[in-house]
């Protein structure tokens, strides 16, 4: 049997992985299930309503902005965050796609 050389980009792979782990944390898929539920949130009205602290909504955020899941969007001194529904739906291709194999 002829072996088959599988190639992946590191930059691609390093970002699913980041991906993966944005979305792998329970207080994180809160915070989305949250955003889903308004549309467009107030940072206050996540720690508010999930009542965690503002510093440790901000680091979820943070991680989530940076995988792309979140948008955000400063509307005076406050950040308003909404979710990217492009990124959510590609990530959940490919798990489908990956637990086919």
């Amino acid at each position: 049997m002829e072996s088959t050389k599988v190639l992946f980009s590191s930059e691609k792979l390093d970002y699913s992985c980041e991906l993966m782990r944005a979305l792998a944390h329970p207080l994180r898929l809160k915070i989305l299930k949250q955003i889903d539920e308004l549309g467009e949130v107030h940072v206050n009205n996540i720690y508010n309503v999930l009542n965690i602290e503002q510093s440790i909504t901000s680091q979820h955020l943070k991680v989530l902005r940076l995988a792309g899941v979140v948008n955000q969007e400063k509307e005076g001194k406050f950040m308003n965050y909404s979710i990217n529904y492009d990124i959510l739906a590609k990530a959940e291709l490919a798990v489908k796609r990956f637990l086919k194999k």
